[in-house]
């Protein structure tokens, strides 16, 4: 599948609001802290910049708010309701913190509920796809809500220097890292259900291969549907994400966590936050670069 930018800013940026979010509602953070404020406006920012990318995905974006009238069927339509509504106890909750120093239990926790029903609905839009065997499978709203967690755990850690923080962000990227591998394990070993001998339905014949193209010339199928990355550039790709988004994120969170508070920590924060944004922008690229639709059996 073709990886567009929009898309994968999207998931990113929205994926890391959220986490946030219910860490926030959860109540970890004090809100008369500058540093909790600033972590209540980094989700609101964060949500906000990823469902904005979302828009520039469409064809026409102006009819965007037409998409919300089939939330009994689409997930998309489910995902852009729940994004809408969760915008309210979020900014309540946040302005509460901001402005009157306060945390609202209720508001957190319907915030909570609200963030992750959002992460399941957008990684269901992909998980409910049987024509992308590798999307087609549990596994997929697991890795998006683990890595979501995840993210959230490690920026509430960089906001906050508290232990069970960093503690917690270590177990979810942990968590997150565990599930993504078996999740690849299966993309990598799984039988297509859809073959050329199926799609044709000449399959009693014998095996079947392409003789001619549908088309002469690109088309939107093949432009969005037939995007192929040689295996070699993948596998190095996913140990840039295995390496950035994980593993020096985790070594970054034990040197803090043994160096204790002040400028040092606050340095390895930093770099843990951007090496795993830039971990989670390579692994949702490669999300959808390895995806294999089943109309490719015709091209």
């Amino acid at each position: 599948m073709h990886p567009a930018f929009s898309m994968i800013i999207f998931t990113t940026l929205s994926g890391m609001g959220y986490g946030l979010a219910v860490v926030l509602g959860l109540g970890f953070l004090d809100p008369p802290v500058i540093a909790t404020k600033l972590a209540y406006l980094m989700s609101i920012t964060l949500i906000g910049a990823g469902l904005i990318a979302s828009l520039f995905h469409l064809g026409n974006p102006q009819r965007a708010w037409r998409a919300l009238s089939q939330w009994r069927s689409s997930w998309l339509s489910r995902e852009g309701v729940m994004a809408i509504t969760t915008f309210i106890p979020l900014t309540l909750s946040a302005g509460l913190a901001i402005f009157a120093n306060r945390f609202d239990l209720i508001l957190g926790l319907i915030g909570i509920l609200g963030s992750l029903i959002t992460v399941y609905c957008t990684s269901m839009i992909y998980g409910s796809l049987k024509t992308v065997d590798s999307w087609h499978t549990k596994l997929t709203p697991i890795c998006f809500l683990l890595f979501s967690l995840a993210s959230g755990f490690l920026l509430a850690s960089a906001f906050s220097g508290a232990l069970v923080l960093k503690l917690l962000a270590i177990v979810f990227l942990l968590m997150a890292l565990i599930a993504k591998m078996i999740w690849r394990n299966r993309s990598g070993t799984l039988t297509p259900l859809s073959t050329p001998e199926s799609a044709t339905g000449l399959g009693f014949i014998g095996k079947v291969r392409l003789f001619e193209r549908p088309h002469s010339l690109d088309n939107y199928l093949t432009r969005e549907m037939g995007f192929r990355i040689a295996r070699k550039h993948a596998a190095k790709l996913w140990i840039i994400a295995l390496l950035s988004g994980v593993v020096l994120p985790v070594i970054a969170l034990l040197a803090a966590m043994a160096l204790g508070n002040g400028l040092t920590e606050k340095v390895l924060m930093s770099v843990a936050v951007a090496s795993h944004a830039l971990g989670i922008f390579v692994e949702r690229w490669l999300f959808f670069a390895e995806a294999k639709h089943a109309v490719m059996n015709y091209y």
